[in-house]
């Protein structure tokens, strides 16, 4: 970049997630970058922004310790997108409800985490884990997304009501 405050373009936030979670696995043993593409992904197709889109990649850096709090802090992108991804990332002893409120209080979070929660609630994906692992998941999925106002992921409209 040859200006001084030239922001990461998307792909760059992509390439830098894609890099920062490399060596990292899901719980069914898959590369863990097919998650933020498939949330990335998400947000998109739910009408995201590119900061929206930006956030999608970085959702799991913080969280996951690829990336630091400090070098999220200090990073060439919009103060949207890390008020999103640090909104979107669980605190140790965290309450849900806390983690909710702070999702929905935050502009722009809710799409984020909302894809995030669809990608990981994904019948496909579950279905490979443990039975006891799926129907813990599938609870914790189903409860984030009750506390968010979230209706169910991608279901047919009947089954909505």
């Amino acid at each position: 970049m040859t200006a001084s405050h030239a922001r990461l373009t998307l792909a760059e936030v992509e390439a830098l997630a894609r890099e920062a979670h490399a060596a990292q696995r899901d719980k069914a043993g898959r590369p863990y970058t097919e998650h933020l593409a498939a949330v990335a992904d998400g947000v998109r197709r739910r009408g995201g922004s590119d900061e929206q889109i930006a956030a999608a990649w970085l959702h799991d850096a913080v969280e996951d310790d690829a990336l630091s709090a400090e070098w999220l802090a200090g990073a060439a992108l919009p103060q949207a997108v890390k008020d999103m991804v640090l909104a979107v990332t669980k605190r140790a002893d965290e309450e849900p409800e806390a983690y909710a409120r702070r999702v929905l209080a935050t502009p722009g979070a809710l799409l984020v985490k909302e894809a995030d929660l669809a990608h990981n609630a994904d019948p496909a994906r579950l279905a490979v884990l443990e039975p006891a692992t799926r129907a813990r998941l599938t609870a914790k999925y189903a409860r984030m997304r009750k506390l968010l106002g979230l209706t169910a992921p991608d279901a047919p409209q009947e089954r909505r009501v």
